[in-house]
Order: structure tokens, then sequence, then C-alpha cells
């Protein structure tokens, strides 16, 4: 769930991950596959996103070593249903050799419905990804420049200093947005994650001084009600399963595929949690949730966060792609359609505008879309396709992940929406 990637449920004009290469011919043709560095990088650029400016706060709610925990598991049961849609897509690669995506695989599995769940999940998540992206762009922006607004109660979700900024990038996100093509906005993705690279550094640059000036207090555990937050935000975080079958596809060495995953895995797993935990305990009960803002003032700091939301707004139309491609085909016989672009884009800018808190969103779209999409979803494929042939344990692992999953999204989604009804009415 890079800045820039895409999980679109099939192949769009731009690539699904800018450091895989342009084929004109078939693979073994062109020689052109990735190697298992480039593999590596390309899972990261497919993983690490958003998400991670949120996972200070979320640390402040659970705890650093609760925190730390959740991460961990996240990773590792992520990692696990990737693995399970690899696993699928090789079994039934002899009688369907063109499953490509996400998408290929819920048809071949389950016909149309699962296409259109595997569409529908993936629409949400995208949709989800780019209100988050003009959350943190509005909140980031009325903190570097506060605007006064004056507005009733009725209407001050539409014109509080975070709306103001969302109404003002509006026009021009509907331009761009309007592009049918959107293949030069693909190379934000490599940009995108140096930027989040370099801002990680001058975050965790500001926690030491902030830490070594004055430690605050710190809780290793919170109370047991933050870990459905915890999750959601976690889950949200490694969000990248739309990726794993075309990255797949483009490992030249498919039988170490799953041993690059796995340490790439592990290796955004250990930097996200040194990002969170210092982030918290740097600034413990005062940990925003962006935690740029917690930056203090200077040139630096306002580079990176300008940098962020300048990166974020232009990479907005191409995370709008895939839902594009899917509304399109659903509503306008697969035509390009405009007007139907210009009013899922308002959709967006005014959901924007009545989240109050980023990472309280965040942990929604993890609790509900993303669990069911990365969880539920590769556990549910895996029965139907090894079902027949697996020992007890193998089903009734499946079995769990699904019944596990569907509990999570309730009651996350459940845990989420009281936390976001709480910070609207504070």
């Amino acid at each position: 769930m890079g800045f820039g990637s895409s999980s679109s449920s099939s192949r769009l004009d731009l690539d699904p991950a800018p450091l895989l290469p342009h084929h004109h011919g078939s693979s073994a043709e062109t020689g052109g596959l990735s190697s298992q560095p480039k593999t590596f990088a390309n899972v990261f650029i497919a993983v690490v996103g958003a998400g991670v400016l949120g996972l200070p706060y979320t640390f402040s709610h659970t705890g650093w070593a609760a925190g730390s925990l959740l991460l961990s598991a996240v990773a590792a049961l992520t990692f696990y249903c990737m693995m399970l849609l690899v696993a699928c897509r090789r079994r039934l690669a002899d009688e369907h050799p063109k499953i490509s995506s996400f998408g290929d695989l819920g048809d071949a599995v389950f016909g149309a419905h699962g296409r259109f769940a595997v569409d529908v999940m993936l629409v949400l998540s995208q949709v989800s990804f780019c209100v988050g992206y003009l959350i943190f762009i509005s909140n980031t922006m009325a903190h570097l420049y506060p605007v006064s607004s004056s507005s009733s109660s009725s209407s001050s979700a539409l014109l509080s200093p975070k709306a103001l900024f969302i109404w003002a990038m509006l026009p021009f996100q509907l331009g761009l947005n309007s592009i049918k093509t959107l293949t030069l906005l693909a190379p934000l993705s490599i940009f995108a994650d140096v930027v989040d690279l370099g801002a990680m550094g001058v975050v965790m640059g500001q926690d030491v001084a902030a830490w070594l000036a004055e430690p605050p207090p710190v809780v290793a555990f919170g109370g047991p009600g933050a870990l459905l937050y915890g999750l959601g935000v976690c889950v949200y975080a490694f969000e990248g399963i739309g990726m794993v079958l075309p990255l797949e596809a483009e490992a030249a060495d498919k039988n170490k595929f799953g041993l690059t995953l796995g340490l790439s895995m592990a290796f955004i797993g250990v930097m996200y949690g040194l990002f969170g935990v210092m982030g918290y305990v740097a600034f413990g009960d005062a940990t925003r949730d962006i935690i740029t803002t917690n930056l203090g003032a200077g040139w630096l700091s306002a580079a990176v966060q300008l940098g962020l939301c300048i990166n974020l707004f232009f990479t907005m139309p191409v995370m709008m792609n895939p839902v594009y491609e899917v509304a399109e085909r659903l509503l306008h016989g697969k035509r390009y359609c405009w007007w139907l672009r210009w009013a899922l884009v308002v959709v967006v800018g005014l959901s924007a505008m009545y989240v109050p808190n980023f990472t309280d969103f965040l942990a929604l779209v993890g609790s509900s879309v993303c669990v069911l999409l990365g969880f539920v979803l590769p556990a549910s494929f895996h029965l139907k396709v090894f079902g027949a042939e697996m020992a007890w344990p193998g089903v009734l692992s499946d079995l769990l992940l699904v019944v596990l999953g569907l509990a999570l999204a309730v009651f996350g989604t459940y845990t989420s929406l009281l936390q976001i009804f709480h910070s609207s009415s504070a």
C-alpha cells in the first residue's frame, strides 16, 4: 500500500510496481524478470505507505509492548495470507494460465461472484486510502498554516479549517482525475517511498532529541479495549495483498519468492516497530494522530510535511484509477466517463471533511475492508482450492482464519466507529 502503488483487480495502463520491467513478449523471451533484490524492493514499495505515520499515536493507546506484538502478529499473518494466494494461483495455473491479479484469482475460484467480492473490497480500500490522503494533507496544512473559520455547528465539518483546504484542493483534483492515462504518474511510487523514508528519518531524529530532553511517562500495555483499535491500524499499515500475485509473476526465481517476501515483510515490521515505539516514547500522551505534526518548528520540519502533502496530492489520481476502472466497467460500458470520476472525487472529499482524526480512520478501514481483503478472502480461496485434499488441521486453520477475520471485522469496525464518534464530539 505504498503511496503510489495500486491494488487494482485488473491490469491498468500503469505498472503494478515501477521497478518491474516492461514486457513486450513473454517473460521467457525477454528475460526481464525481477531479481531477488528487486522483488524485495517491489514488496517494500507495495506495502509501505501513509499508515506508518499513525503508528506512534496507535502505540499511545495500546502501549509500546502491546503495539509491537500486534505489529509482529499482523506482519506474520499478512505474509501467511499472501502465500495462500500464491499457492492457489500455482495450483490453478494449468487450468487458468492467465491469472494475473487478485480479481482473476477470485474469478477462477468462485466465478463472477469471486471477482465481484474482490472488486468491491479493492474499490472500498482504494477509496479509503484516498480519503486518508486528503485527511492527512488537510490536517497537515491546517497545522502548518492555521486559518480561522466561523460556521454554525450544522455546517462546521464543511467549513472547518481542514475542510477549507480540501475545498481548495478539489478543483485541481478534478482536473488530475480527469486524465485518462496516468502512466506518467507511476514513477511517483519510487519518489513516494523516498520521501516516506526521509520523513521517517527526520521524525525519528526528532524523537531521539525530544526523548533526551525530557522523557515522558509511557506504558507497555494499554487497556484491552485498545487492542482492536491498534489491530485495525496495523492491518492498514501492512495492506498490500492486492499486489502479491503480480509481484510473484514477475519474480525470476519463483522458488525463492516466499523467502524474499518473508524477509521484506520482516524488515518492514522491524522498521514499523521502531518508528512506532520511538514516536510514542518521545512524546507520550502528547503524541498526535499524525506524528509529523509533533515535529518542532523549522524549515526541515515544514519541508518534510509539505513534501509528504505534495506527494500524496499527486498520488491520489493513481490510487483512484482502479476505482474508475471498476465503476466505468459496471456503470458506463467500460467507457471513459468524466462526470462519474468527478462524482467519486467529490464523494471522497466530502468523506474526508467529516472524519476528525487521521489514525481513527486508519483503524476503521483496517478493521473492516482490509481485514476482509487481507485475511478472509485469501483463506476462503485457499479452502475452496485445497479443501478436498487437506488434512483436518489445514481445513481448520483456514476456517479459523475466516471466522476470526469476520469477528475482527465486526468488533473492530464497531470499536473504530465509537472512537471516531468520540473524537467528533470532543
